[in-house]
């Protein structure tokens, strides 16, 4: 089962040489946000397509697995991402929400791979942060956020798609500071050294993305909702 949020987009990989395309997912097993955006240098954004891949609980796991990995595959195929942001999840008390996220992750994360496409995990308080200046901000501040920036009429609905959105936002953006997109040999967030070591002379939203690189440890998710 496969459900629509918000307009979507047929384009595959007809774009400007300069754009950068980045696909970005929130993964679930019972439902997996999935959003393309196509950044310009200047940092402007713009939707390219965006779906939610739902599955229903009482299908076996591989079935369900199956379908997030067709969704994906297809819409690699079709967009032609430069590269892949996926949610990084961090441990929660809810053992089956951890676990099924983590599996529809490997998913995603696989068929990029096979299509040698690098993919970068980013924390929910680094998405927040970069989309909202503050990165404790609500699910309704991300999606109005994603809104502005994308210059939607509405905001994606449900909040998995805002997500999905913010995901590829943020990574666009942070490769964007950086050049014409991240270093591919070092994708995964975390594990890079922050680009602000220091909050001093720094500007507000750069404050916030340091403050959020600090709590991105302690991150909890982006709260509410069970994904499974």
């Amino acid at each position: 089962m496969t459900t629509s949020a918000g307009p979507v987009s047929s384009r595959g990989g007809a774009r400007a040489p300069s754009r950068l395309r980045v696909l970005g997912v929130d993964p679930g097993l019972t439902r997996c946000g999935i959003g393309v955006v196509d950044v310009e240098p200047n940092r402007t954004a713009t939707l390219v397509g965006v779906t939610v891949v739902g599955t229903p609980a009482e299908h076996s796991l591989d079935r369900r697995l199956l379908t997030i990995d067709e969704a994906i595959g297809e819409w690699l195929d079709r967009h032609e991402p430069d590269h892949v942001a996926v949610e990084r999840m961090f441990a929660q008390n809810n053992t089956p929400t951890v676990m099924g996220t983590a599996q529809a992750s490997g998913v995603v994360i696989a068929a990029a791979a096979r299509r040698g496409i690098p993919v970068a995990l980013h924390t929910p308080s680094e998405v927040k942060a970069a989309v909202t200046g503050h990165g404790n901000a609500g699910k309704n501040q991300v999606a109005a956020m994603v809104t502005r920036i994308l210059r939607l009429e509405s905001p994606p609905t449900p909040a998995d798609a805002a997500d999905a959105l913010a995901l590829a936002i943020t990574h666009a953006w942070r490769g964007g500071l950086m050049g014409r997109g991240l270093e591919t040999g070092n994708l995964t967030s975390p594990q890079r050294p922050s680009r602000f070591p220091t909050a001093s002379g720094k500007t507000a939203a750069q404050r916030a993305w340091l403050a959020a690189e600090q709590r991105s440890g302690k991150s909890s998710g982006w709260g509410g909702g069970s994904r499974i």
